[in-house]
């Protein structure tokens, strides 16, 4: 007879791929991804580090996993805050300031989600991403250039510039040397000043009117 795995082994099995990711989510918010190793991770999760190529074949299947998860919930985030009846400039601010805070609140996984060097695996999630956050931003200059409120363009082409545009912007600010210089309390820009930077930025790119109530 062949061997049929419990119900409540894959369970097991399942919650314990469960806890590997947010294990490993935790060292990338803190640290990045070249704080994840498989030796350290596997201390943090309490198993030999062998159990961890039971669910993933290597370290760069396994960041690519924790880099789409965290991913998500931001593009969920921004689609949240886009899915308004506001007019479409100030949907679009209203993306791009959720975006921000959120970025500035987790500094360290946003830098990592934005720009760390990391591996091939996850460098394909990145680009995945990033269309997914043009196609959120697609269909609001689509609304907001059939009602006047952008100038007649390439929707495809500026949601692209956009997510460009936004990436850069934070990447500075992000950065582990700009985020060691702020808690030593060098001058640097307030981030509240670099998210109406930004907002102003895209809404004059896309030819937005004023935002309106």
């Amino acid at each position: 007879m062949a061997y049929r795995t419990s119900a409540l082994r894959i369970d097991r099995d399942n919650a314990l791929r469960l806890r590997i990711l947010r294990c490993a989510q935790a060292r990338v918010t803190e640290a990045g991804f070249g704080a994840l190793t498989m030796q350290a991770l596997a201390e943090d999760v309490g198993i030999a580090t062998g159990s961890l190529y039971r669910h993933f074949q290597n370290k760069g299947e396994l960041a690519a996993e924790v880099f789409a998860r965290a991913s998500q919930r931001e593009v969920d985030a921004m689609a949240l805050a886009l899915k308004t009846q506001a007019p479409a400039p100030r949907r679009l601010a209203a993306g791009l300031a959720q975006f921000a805070a959120r970025a500035w609140h987790s500094r360290r996984l946003a830098y990592a989600l934005i720009a760390e060097p990391v591996d091939p695996e996850v460098d394909k999630q990145r680009l995945i991403f990033r269309q997914a956050y043009a196609e959120l931003l697609v269909e609001v200059l689509d609304e907001g250039v059939s009602q006047g409120d952008f100038r007649p363009q390439h929707t495809q082409l500026s949601a692209a510039c956009l997510v460009g545009a936004i990436a850069e912007s934070l990447v500075g600010p992000l950065s582990p040397s700009a985020c060691a210089a702020r808690e030593t309390g060098q001058p640097a820009l307030a981030l509240g000043s670099i998210t109406e930077d930004l907002i102003a930025f895209c809404l004059s790119a896309v030819g937005a009117k004023e935002l309106s109530a």
